[in-house]
């Protein structure tokens, strides 16, 4: 996720389903997040989820009571939730009345329970599922999903979810599609007193009795792996943000015990992000509830008001924590605006990582913004399309050997910077607002939480600017080699060409400076020609605007790869000798 860090890069493009030895192997439905819904599924609205769950930290333990609110567009004779196997289900009622075991099933993670009379279109249904097991557990989350069970340095249990990659199934009842987000989510949370509890949302109160104590939380329109569990002996900063939209935002950070000092410094970062954010996108999607963090015991991950920060508050050269000023991003691009399908992921990674140069270039200026931009293209593969073009779970977007991977996130970051250049900052900024709110004049209060999918995107920057960008994105996104532009000199100037796969058309103007004169090269039908002096020499995209291949960047990688290789089997080589 991050821009400038591999390593960590890989860590946040969460969820590669990494193979858990020590777990029950997971089922097709419940380890995929994102495969097709199941027609019932289609037939319905998801208006409210009721959740309250019970967390044993000793008996790494959870006792769930789900009741969930469905109105149906089209008629439906059954009602169809994704729930991991791990669970046993201990009752099933539908309004009110028992459904006998012989009226509901869960074969593989996807539960379906028959209805006693035929759902009309506009009527509703309330299904309310108890369950109790061991929840999945994730060995490094978040690259796996599921459960952390951790221990805080003060000694006390530390407890979180990150479900991204495996999806929500892991521990509620949910409909795990992009498209399966439910309109209002309540959460009550039981756990051994004087834990606390850090959710989505806005908080409605705490009860204690008996040694446990039970927390309410409250969040609209949550993105289906926002939601979240967050529980250890937090501490909690707080305070408000003054918007330049006229609203105030409330202002929170659960921080562990001890780490008072660290987590000022961190808080302090809150408010010039925020500003960066409404400034350059527009308003904060969630002031009604809050802007949330929470300290966890995993790297981070993008839940709706309350982010999770794992950095352990490290100090980086950029001089911003880069894992806070990213999940932040995510409240825009994820939560706000949430993709239609896994195969437009980078809308959420893409507009995400982006956001960190440009963050860049907003506090000190074009010298770290094209520093940052440049260790994002040293990262990229270009080995498989950004997008597939077919409908994808969220695995196949990781798949080691069939899917981007963390070219999600560069690849789009970098053709982003690319479409800002050739557009203008007028219309790039325009079509990012309406992609985000669904309106270029957001004000709070006048969108809602919505869903686009690439082909949104394209239409509204096609609309803005008045010509077609097909071609721009099919050439970035839907090919997995970058465009080349081949230079030939001849004994009067230069001629330019785009070589793309198959020789589709890419008509991307450049610039080429002769001397210390800039020409543009408008591209026409992807060629052009420079008349040169015969002395003369040339720089090609003098101002670094397009993404292209570069044959230094890909002789780097192999050379970076072939070192870490030879250093591998010289280690191994060591070992083996040693007695």
């Amino acid at each position: 996720m991050p821009l400038a860090r591999c390593l960590l890069a890989a860590a946040l493009a969460s969820s590669s389903l990494l193979a858990q030895a020590a777990q029950p192997a997971l089922t097709r439905i419940t380890a995929a997040s994102g495969l097709p819904r199941a027609p019932e599924q289609e037939a319905v609205t998801f208006e409210r989820a009721e959740l309250s769950f019970k967390v044993d930290p000793a008996r790494k333990w959870l006792e769930g009571d789900a009741t969930l609110t469905f109105r149906a567009d089209t008629p439906v004779d059954r009602l169809v939730v994704d729930l991991d196997r791990n669970y046993a289900i201990d009752a099933v009622e539908v309004d009110g009345k028992t459904v006998a075991a012989a009226q509901w099933r869960n074969p593989e993670g996807r539960m379906t329970i028959d209805l006693p009379a035929s759902l009309a279109a506009g009527t509703r249904a309330t299904l309310r599922i108890r369950y109790s097991g061991a929840p999945h557990v994730a060995n490094k989350a978040p690259w796996d999903g599921g459960f952390v069970w951790a221990t805080a340095p003060t000694g006390e249990p530390w407890v979180a979810t990150a479900v991204q990659g495996e999806g929500c199934d892991l521990f509620w009842p949910c409909i795990d599609h992009p498209l399966g987000e439910p309109r209002e989510v309540v959460q009550h949370i039981t756990v051994p007193s004087p834990l606390v509890v850090a959710g989505n949302g806005i908080a409605e109160g705490m009860e204690e009795k008996n040694g446990w104590r039970t927390y309410h939380w409250r969040a609209k329109n949550p993105n289906t792996y926002a939601v979240s569990l967050n529980i250890g002996p937090y501490e909690l900063l707080q305070g408000e943000y003054k918007s330049r939209y006229g609203n105030t935002i409330p202002l929170r950070f659960w921080h562990l015990k001890g780490n008072a000092a660290k987590a000022e410094g961190l808080f302090a970062e809150f408010t010039p992000m925020l500003d960066f954010f409404e400034e350059m996108i527009g308003p904060y999607p969630f002031a009604d509830e809050k802007m949330g963090v929470v300290e966890t015991p995993h790297l981070g991950m993008e839940h709706q008001t309350i982010n999770a920060y794992g950095n352990d508050y490290r100090k980086g050269d950029a001089g911003y924590d880069w894992l806070l000023q990213h999940e932040l991003a995510h409240e825009w691009f994820g939560n706000q605006l949430t993709h239609r399908d896994w195969d437009d992921f980078w809308l959420h990674e893409g507009c995400g990582s982006y956001m960190q140069p440009l963050y860049l270039q907003w506090l000190r200026g074009d010298m770290e913004y094209m520093t940052a931009l440049m260790k994002q293209r040293a990262a990229l593969v270009n080995k498989y399309p950004v997008i597939s073009g077919r409908g994808l779970p969220e695995n196949e977007v990781y798949k080691a050997g069939e899917g981007p991977g963390n070219d999600t996130y560069y690849k789009g970051s970098l053709m982003l910077h690319t479409l800002r250049g050739q557009i203008g900052d007028d219309a790039f900024f325009r079509a990012i607002r309406e992609l985000v709110y669904g309106t270029a004049t957001p004000k709070p209060g006048n969108f809602k939480s919505r869903h686009a999918s690439t082909n949104d995107f394209i239409a509204i920057v096609n609309r803005i600017t008045g010509k077609d960008y097909r071609w721009f994105f099919d050439g970035y996104l839907r090919s997995a080699a970058l465009p080349e532009l081949r230079a030939t000199r001849d004994a009067g100037g230069l001629w330019l060409r785009w070589k793309t796969k198959d020789d589709t058309p890419f008509p991307l103007p450049v610039q080429v400076r002769v001397g210390d004169k800039v020409i543009d090269v408008p591209m026409t039908d992807g060629r052009g020609r420079v008349e040169l002096p015969a002395a003369a020499t040339y720089t090609l995209d003098p101002h670094s605007r397009v993404l292209r291949e570069l044959p230094h960047i890909a002789e780097f990688q192999k050379d970076t790869a072939d070192r870490a290789k030879a250093a591998a089997e010289k280690a191994k080589a060591e070992a083996a000798r040693k007695p």
